[in-house]
């Protein structure tokens, strides 16, 4: 079973809309690669310095199986003003919890960057 979620204006949860921050594309990307290496279970698969994309891998859980994060970064280069999108994609497992993911990179990101 594969599942998905992703960040998205609709949700009406906070930490499942996309992070718009008052920060230079480049400097917001450099904290999430950063956010990355400091949370435990996660690691960096890729990272795509020109797009601003990083994919990350979020070993399994109890009752979960392994995740691949997208995290997304876009806005000008020139001015300070970016959006963080992310989307976690399981498989296996019992339970997906992408969701939670999601909820657990951006809640300390957020706090890194606003």
């Amino acid at each position: 079973m594969r599942a998905f979620f992703e960040t998205s204006d609709n949700h009406s949860q906070q930490h499942l809309r996309p992070l718009r921050v008052a920060m230079r594309v480049d400097a917001v990307w450099e904290e999430a690669k950063s956010q990355v290496a400091d949370l435990p279970g996660w690691s960096i698969t890729s990272a795509d310095d020109k797009q601003f994309v990083l994919v990350c891998k979020r070993t399994k859980r109890f009752l979960s199986g392994d995740a691949t994060i997208t995290i997304r970064c876009e806005g000008p280069t020139d001015i300070p003003s970016a959006t963080v999108h992310v989307r976690s994609e399981s498989a296996g497992g019992i339970i997906a919890r992408d969701k939670a993911n999601i909820i657990e990179f951006l809640v300390p990101f957020e706090r890194r960057v606003c």
